[in-house]
């Protein structure tokens, strides 16, 4: 079989290898409910001959005729159902983050002229509810949940008789590769999202071209995996579809704050990640070690030593090698454990890993293969490989196999390949400004090459910005560098048209409060400690260890410390944890003032 379309994954399971647990979440009770290859084809083909029979489908053909399908909902089985479904139908998934706000929403439902809603439970019913006299092409929500007062998604297989069944099962041959698929409004640090528009083969195109990458892993069939990035987002849709092709099955996380229960009872072999989750599960092994006395604690810090000064593929000496030998047996199988004991990899991207991070997770024989994408391009472009020849620290790997990657002039990275997107939604100008007459898509990333082999990124080229002198300041490095230390769980640095770099930065409120009861400094409240001269000397020490490694123009010379924490509820983040950093210039603009006062 050679699948031309994403839904051709289940087809492709059911021949080669059908699971038992295809798709497992928990359920009420805290079960584990498991979905089989037979009764996802059996759900997907109900659902999708329901919606049918409802009138969705793709009219015309063309992009604005297809109707629109929108989700609203955490990760669960239904999500990859209903993925699968639309694609059935020729109608079109518009998912969207549960978290955006209901401006945006409302922006969303009606630039794609949404007919039906999804969503996973009672508040977010509320949250389409209360925008619904303003969205006029909305003709029902649906929900995953039961609520008496929802209509609930089970609803639409009643609808699927034999005829429709049929009438679904003819329809579905007619659909292709180059048909569109899905429109992914990106969040975007700046302005109203953008629609981006992705083929069938687009993103089929990725999975089969990262194929031998996660080949390299040695997953076998009815291996699993732990899913909790959204699956609104390309990538953990993307791996879905790697996962669903070669019949490794997919448990759902409770939720963000349950992964580390979920790791212990799943015990999956492979997951992916964002570095912000990686730092907090290294936060917490950290302050698990603190809490340690003695010799155990000792032992500790040692192994944590040994691995923070590990290189890939350079000989460290018989001596280093026998300690880390001991270190893994002592202190990193207990880390290995904690992940569920069976994990061979983990993949991660969407932002700068640490590379402090990478070096003691891989000490301790845990792989990390950091990559990199766009939603435009499906999204994975490079990435970090299994072997430890393919894997470059501080790097997002080698190219994918069929991608082409071009540094412009300016360093700017551009991608040409069947990954790159059809186009952005109803907006035929800012395509034009990202993809030239060649097909190179414009990544808006600044990047350089490695040993003529690994890309890395370097900066964004919208962020980097000029001083009042004229000088030029990229500030993802120095973010990323400061934010190796403790105490500094977020940063932003500041200063366009200004007369020097200054920063914003979201102290580490645990590992300080650690510090200042060592150093006997009470304190009540985090207002507390950031008025505590000695917690104020303490950071300008931090940030002047960090300035020596940067040039005169790029070294932080002001600062402000905030007492709360930017997250996606409080719009500084995006969803997939990048900062918004003209949110938080307007937010914050009366720090940034006494910075330059």
């Amino acid at each position: 079989m050679n699948p031309t379309r994403l839904f051709d994954c289940i087809d492709w399971q059911l021949e080669n290898a059908p699971l038992d647990d295809m798709f497992s979440a928990k359920e009420e009770g805290g079960i584990w409910k498991k979905y089989s290859t037979r009764e996802v084809r059996e759900t997907v083909d109900k659902l999708s001959a329901g919606l049918m029979h409802l009138g969705m489908g793709p009219n015309d053909g063309s992009i604005e005729g297809r109707d629109k399908i929108a989700v609203l909902s955490n990760n669960r089985p239904e999500w990859l159902m209903l993925d699968l479904a639309v694609q059935q139908t020729g109608a079109v998934l518009t998912p969207i983050y549960p978290t955006i706000s209901v401006y945006e929403l409302e922006f969303i439902l009606n630039d794609a002229s949404v007919k039906l809603v999804f969503v996973s439970d009672r508040d977010l019913y509320y949250k389409v509810q209360s925008i619904r006299d303003k969205v006029p092409t909305v003709a029902a929500v649906y929900t995953f949940d039961y609520l008496q007062e929802a209509l609930h998604w089970k609803d639409i297989l009643t609808k699927a008789d034999e005829e429709s069944m049929q009438k679904m099962k003819a329809h579905r041959q007619t659909i292709k590769g180059e048909d569109l698929c899905t429109i992914l409004y990106t969040s975007g640090t700046t302005g109203f999202p953008k629609g981006v528009m992705l083929s069938h083969r687009n993103i089929l195109s990725n999975v089969q071209n990262v194929d031998e990458v996660f080949d390299a892993i040695g997953i076998r069939r009815g291996d699993r995996s732990l899913s909790f990035l959204p699956l609104n987002h390309i990538f953990e849709r993307m791996v879905s579809y790697i996962y669903m092709f070669k019949a490794i099955a997919i448990y759902y996380a409770e939720s963000l704050d349950k992964i580390g229960d979920n790791l212990k009872e799943v015990q999956p072999t492979v997951f992916s990640t964002v570095p912000r989750l990686l730092e907090k599960v290294y936060e917490r092994i950290m302050g698990k070690g603190q809490e340690l006395t003695g010799l155990k604690k000792k032992l500790f810090f040692w192994a944590v030593d040994l691995g923070s000064r590990f290189e890939l593929g350079k000989k460290m000496g018989w001596w280093y090698d026998f300690q880390l030998g001991l270190a893994n047996k002592l202190i990193f199988k207990k880390w290995r454990e904690g992940l569920g004991g069976n994990v061979k990899a983990i993949v991660t991207g969407a932002a700068a890993c640490q590379v402090r991070l990478l070096r003691v997770f891989t000490a301790g024989q845990i792989v990390i293969m950091e990559g990199y994408g766009l939603t435009e391009t499906s999204p994975v472009i490079s990435v970090n490989r299994y072997e430890a020849e393919g894997r470059c620290f501080g790097t997002v790997g080698p190219v994918i196999r069929n991608t082409e990657v071009k540094l412009a002039e300016d360093g700017e990275i551009c991608c040409r390949g069947e990954n790159v997107m059809m186009g952005y939604y109803k907006r035929p100008d800012l395509t034009a400004e990202c993809i030239d007459q060649d097909g190179w898509f414009h990544t808006g990333d600044i990047g350089v090459w490695v040993d003529n082999k690994f890309l890395k990124i370097t900066d964004r080229k919208k962020e980097i910005f000029k001083t009042s002198g004229g000088k030029y300041v990229a500030p993802q490095p120095i973010e990323n560098r400061m934010k190796e230390s403790p105490y500094i769980e977020q940063m932003m640095v500041v200063g366009a048209e200004r007369k020097f770099a200054g920063a914003l930065i979201v102290p580490s409120f645990p590992n300080l409060k650690e510090w200042c009861t060592k150093n006997g400094i009470t304190v009540q409240t985090n207002e507390d400690m950031l008025s505590n001269p000695r917690v104020i000397e303490l950071f300008k020490q931090t940030v002047e260890n960090y300035n020596q490694q940067f040039n005169h123009v790029e070294q932080i010379k002001k600062f402000e410390l905030l007492n709360t924490e930017w997250n996606i509820d409080g719009g500084e983040l995006t969803p997939t944890l990048k900062l918004k950093r003209k949110v938080i210039m307007e937010k914050y603009r009366d720090a940034i003032e006494r910075i330059y006062a």
